[in-house]
């Protein structure tokens, strides 16, 4: 099996490190793909093997929109990170998804849908909450 659960990349912490993601300014796609991709926390870039088709996705995906947030809680400060939600038409089947940023194609998270999605009319991977406590990136 190719998806075996949600990871935030090794590219995604040591980018945070060494300054090469600015969730602010830099543009993010997520791309669909089927079981036959093998995703993981070692992941470090888009890849055109195992990515879905079908219905109007286009190879890489979409463009979606990072948007930060911070709070501050009794247990300290929460810096938080949710992207918008991509929408595509027509029928698509996919088992997951890989926000990558583009430039550099930089890997920052693995979604597993846990099985096959297929959509007849619609397909969306709806986000979370942008909250401090469902956003998909949380750093306390």
């Amino acid at each position: 099996m190719a998806f075996t659960g949600n990871y935030s990349c090794n590219t995604l912490r040591s980018g945070l490190i060494n300054g090469s993601f600015n969730f602010s300014s830099n543009t993010f796609y997520l791309a669909l793909y089927t079981n036959a991709a093998t995703l993981d926390e070692t992941t470090t870039a888009y890849t055109t093997t195992g990515e879905a088709s079908g219905g109007n996705y286009a190879a890489g995906g979409q463009v979606v929109t990072a948007t930060v947030g911070t709070e501050t809680t009794s247990a300290g400060s929460i810096v938080f990170i949710n992207f918008s939600s991509p929408v595509w038409t027509g029928v698509i089947t996919a088992r997951g998804a890989l926000i990558y940023k583009a430039g550099d194609n930089g890997a920052i998270c693995v979604l597993d849908f846990a099985n096959d999605k297929t959509s007849a009319n619609t397909f969306t991977v709806t986000m979370p909450a942008n909250t401090s406590t469902s956003a998909l990136i949380r750093l306390v």
